[in-house]
């Protein structure tokens, strides 16, 4: 059983002004197993100007522990339909980047309503994944992350 290895995994997204927080809080939530302990995951809420003067807050999730690391792996390849996993698949290369973070978008509407589904939109919660790879070279990564979702 190929298992992935990361060093952290971080979550963000961003709460624009006509947004109800708690529902956007409750989206990014699906992706956090409730298995993690509290302590495990680092919570920051950071609040910005956009281009036209109109308040953001960016929502940054923080997971580093090796074993809340291992449960979030765990739990997110659960997540992930068919569909979404030979999507990532097909453009593994482009999200891999140089460092060996996996990158992957999720629709944050649907995440809301319970359901992880990739999107390539501006309305999302962004996961990316520090992944654990030797030699530590891009194609490692990609490696790793192929054999895993092919599982």
């Amino acid at each position: 059983m190929a298992k992935l290895q990361a060093h952290h995994v971080r979550l963000t997204t961003f709460i624009h002004a006509t947004e109800d927080e708690d529902k956007v809080l409750e989206a990014i939530a699906i992706f956090i197993p409730e298995e993690i302990d509290e302590d495990d995951v680092l919570f920051d809420v950071e609040e910005t100007t956009g281009f036209f003067g109109n308040p953001i807050k960016v929502v940054n999730v923080e997971i580093k522990r090796s074993k809340a690391v291992r449960t979030f792996l765990k739990n997110f390849k659960e997540l992930l339909s068919e569909e979404d996993k030979k999507y990532i698949l097909g453009n593994l290369d482009e999200k891999v980047d140089d460092e060996g973070t996996l990158y992957i978008r999720f629709n944050k509407q649907k995440a809301y309503l319970g359901e992880a589904k990739v999107d390539e939109g501006a309305d999302v919660v962004q996961v990316r994944i520090k992944v654990k790879a030797f030699p530590m070279r891009k194609e490692s990564v990609v490696k790793a992350v192929k054999e895993w979702l092919e599982e």
